[in-house]
């Protein structure tokens, strides 16, 4: 088996995001695509203060649990589409019945 060699990627995140990520209440990240990442390797946000480049000191380990980029979306929607419309990310999870 080969063992794969997990990184660490430090980006700043606006502090209404990070608490959003540190609450649990947001669950997705969205980046430009301009780093190499790959699931299982630590994305660590470190707060900034909202509208400055200020950063807090407070940061926050997350696991990267599934990597989707939008270029891909290229192959299913036209040009056209993709500028009328745009995209939206949505935070999911699977729905449990409890009956």
């Amino acid at each position: 088996m080969i063992k794969v060699n997990k990184i660490k990627i430090e980006k700043k995140v606006q502090e209404k995001y990070f608490s959003a990520v540190n609450d649990g209440a947001k669950r997705f990240e969205v980046r430009l695509a301009d780093f190499d990442c790959r699931e299982g390797d630590t994305l660590v946000l470190k707060e900034q203060e909202d509208g400055t480049d200020k950063l807090t000191g407070k940061t926050q380990d997350c696991e990267i649990l599934y990597k989707f980029n939008t270029k891909d979306m290229e192959k299913y929607h036209t040009k056209e589409e993709i500028d009328k419309y745009g995209f939206v990310i949505l935070a999911i999870r699977k729905k449990f019945n409890h009956e």
